[in-house]
């Protein structure tokens, strides 16, 4: 019976909660196969399986479009198929339609998984359970909420933080978002700390692929960054331990999301834009940065709008390949930023904590640019152009782009369609018309 379960709770998990047709505001699940809400929340069983339909959602769909919506937007991709949706997305501008189901889909996915947060933080509370499989289950929620709120603030002027039943959610904007994605995260640690995790929260949700304390330090430093919270980052980045890895599996049910969109049946969407998507005339690498052969092989191919573009290598070669939570660099590019935009700005511990990221030649993830220290100009704004420079090719197609693009003050986008010599093509996504016409609280669309 509790297999069967599972399956059924799987279905309506991968299956049908990402339908196009759904609004952040309904959570509920509509399979009349599959067992009700009041089933999966009153019993261990059920919130075990919403946990961990809650991490295939977010690593399947939700990573997809998180990472494939702003590469296409900043550049990091280049399309190679005639799909309307890709087109729209490269074309950028004001051609970018409520329904675009790229930008729809990173809308109505995210908010899905907001709402299946709080139903398993919700049921948390109310079934029988161990004292550490309660505060897993709630921390492991927040983290969730956190992520998926955190990547609507990188996309959207304005978020929701909670759904609601009546079609009614309220919308805040972006950096609201980015501050309750913080307090989520803060929560998560301050409950895996006080009560931790049971073996069997452990075991059957966690499977020993997700570190959530470390997970959590990384997104705190992230999301702090993000907000203007430099010590606060530093701080967070300061606790995240390179020797613990975070990682979404795949198998053939559920398999990697960008192989799936670039790699599978020979048939891509998308490849990688040469020199990771930036201007050569601007940003020049080192021609032996092995971050190159890393995320790229070489090609000779030309997209339909002129962009030359590489085959993809690194965390997407095949459907089983897993995908890093997060890569562990990350927070010593955060730190070296952190260090440049505080109130007193310490150039040497900037610079010191992005040579780390050059000089690296043992990383965990195999990610070695293998160069030079930095030997720029010792000045904020020079060195933060190298800071940019290097997330782009540390971080290649992990949906910071677009965030990184606007956050380092990068050329506006032209709202005129098809400017294929921007460096991104938009500030912010529209709207999903799922949202718009269920949730008269949705806000006016952005108009870039």
């Amino acid at each position: 019976m509790k297999n069967i379960f599972i399956t059924q709770l799987k279905y309506v998990v991968l299956s049908g909660i990402i339908i196009l047709s759904a609004s952040s505001c309904n959570t509920e699940f509509e399979n009349p196969n599959s067992p009700t809400n009041q089933q999966i929340l009153n019993s261990r069983d059920g919130l075990f399986s919403l946990a961990v339909g809650i991490r295939q959602l977010y690593s399947t769909s939700g990573l997809r479009f998180i990472i494939e919506t702003p590469a296409v937007t900043t550049r990091e991709g280049g399309i190679t198929t005639t799909f309307l949706n890709m087109i729209e997305l490269e074309e950028g501008g004001t051609s970018i339609p409520n329904f675009n189901t790229n930008t729809q889909g990173l809308w109505v996915t995210l908010t899905r998984l907001i709402g299946m947060t709080e139903d398993l933080s919700d049921g948390a509370e109310t079934v029988d359970l161990q004292a550490g499989s309660i505060s897993g289950l709630k921390a492991y929620a927040n983290i969730f909420k956190a992520l998926s709120i955190g990547h609507l603030a990188l996309s959207f002027e304005q978020v929701i933080l909670e759904t609601s039943p009546n079609n009614d959610a309220v919308f805040v904007p972006r950096q609201q978002g980015l501050l309750e994605a913080i307090r989520l995260l803060e929560e998560a640690k301050t409950l895996l700390g006080s009560t931790p995790p049971s073996p069997e929260f452990e075991n059957v949700v966690l499977g020993g692929n997700l570190d959530l304390v470390n997970i959590a330090n990384l997104f705190l430093a992230r999301f702090n960054l993000y907000a203007g919270n430099f010590e606060a980052a530093i701080n967070s980045a300061n606790l995240v331990s390179e020797s613990s890895l975070s990682f979404f599996n795949y198998d053939n049910l559920n398999p990697n999301p960008i192989w799936a969109r670039v790699i599978q049946n020979n048939v891509p969407n998308f490849k990688p834009q040469d020199n990771f998507g930036l201007p050569t005339a601007i940003f020049t690498f080192d021609t032996n940065d092995g971050r190159f052969d890393f995320y790229t092989s070489a090609s000779a191919e030309i997209n339909p709008n002129g962009y030359a573009i590489e085959n993809l290598e690194g965390f997407f070669q095949t459907q089983s390949t897993p995908i890093p939570v997060y890569i562990p660099d990350e927070a010593k590019l955060i730190l070296a930023e952190a260090h440049l935009r505080k109130s007193s700005p310490d150039i040497n511990a900037a610079v010191g904590a992005l040579d780390e990221v050059l000089t690296d030649n043992d990383d965990p993830l195999g990610i070695n640019a293998n160069v030079a220290a930095y030997s720029g100009p010792l000045t904020v704004n020079d060195v933060l152009l190298e800071i940019y420079k290097n997330r782009r090719a540390e971080l290649f197609l992990t949906g910071n782009s677009l965030e990184d693009s606007r956050r380092f003050n990068r050329p506006q986008p032209n709202p005129t369609p098809r400017t294929f010599t921007d460096e991104r093509n938009r500030n912010f996504y529209p709207y999903a018309n799922t949202e718009r016409n269920n949730n008269p609280n949705t806000p006016p669309d952005p108009a870039i």
